[in-house]
């Protein structure tokens, strides 16, 4: 096992590098690899992952002539994703073997109303071993990395690599905010959504969506024009400021069961 300390910033200039010398699909099996995570924590990537196979989703879901209006960039907490089943979490990696914080759920185009671009070129190829590699720090699941390719990515990039790429320059240049540092009474949607803003000059408050399962903290989507610049939300920010909510603690290991 071999130990690679990188900080947040030189990871995202080097990260296809890294992922060309330690990852690439002949290269020799030496157990779990180290690589950074964000804020520079790591995380196992597992030697044996392969990636999730495609799936032909329901007709209902396919909306391939929807045009894009804007972004999201859909930032979750894992450890909720965890215990309630949520967000496609493969519990042998994300769940256990793994301790994550906040992870990248995906990158989705948006319509300009209700109806999203979804499954463009269903079903979505499945996405080669090196890159469900290269990405597992940032979206710790090869079922989830295969459902956004497919449901999202094949609106706006021919593929996998390319909409992997746009996610992660977007991923690293996020600075993360420290959600456990909140104190428990004061933990609301508004402290969430101030703390991205704090962390982030230049994010508009009004572009962080925070999304909620039954009073727990589920995600913060992140509004962005269709050339990635930060914007105001348009259709609402999801859970108000005053609402008090709930974090899953990190550091414990939970299961979807």
């Amino acid at each position: 096992m071999r130990t690679l300390t990188l900080t947040t910033g030189l990871l995202a200039g080097l990260s296809l590098t890294l992922a060309a010398c330690e990852l690439g699909p002949d290269a020799p099996s030496r157990g779990p690899v180290l690589i950074p995570a964000a804020e520079g924590a790591t995380c196992d990537v597992p030697a044996d992952l392969t990636p999730a196979r495609p799936y032909t989703p329901p007709a209902d879901e396919v909306a391939a002539d929807v045009p894009v209006a804007f972004n999201m960039l859909a930032v979750s907490w894992s450890p909720q994703a965890c215990r309630s089943g949520k967000d496609y979490p493969d519990e042998r990696y994300q769940c256990a073997q793994n301790q994550f914080g906040l992870t990248l759920h995906g990158l989705w185009p948006n319509g300009a109303d209700n109806k999203h671009p979804r499954y463009c070129a269903a079903p979505g190829p499945a996405i080669p071993v090196a890159t469900v590699k290269q990405h597992f720090c940032m979206t710790p699941s090869p079922s989830l990395q295969q459902h956004e390719w497919a449901a999202h990515g094949t609106c706006g990039w021919d593929s996998p690599e390319a909409y992997f790429e746009q996610a992660a320059r977007m991923w690293n240049g996020l600075n993360k905010p420290d959600l456990e540092a909140i104190p428990a009474q004061r933990l609301t949607a508004g402290a969430i959504r101030d703390a991205f803003v704090a962390a982030n000059p230049g994010l508009p408050r009004e572009g962080v969506f925070i999304a909620k399962t039954d009073g727990w903290f589920r995600e913060a989507r992140l509004c962005y024009s269709r050339d990635y610049r930060p914007m105001r939300c348009p259709r609402g920010l999801g859970a108000p400021d005053r609402e008090r909510l709930k974090l899953a603690p990190t550091g414990v290991p939970q299961t979807t069961r």
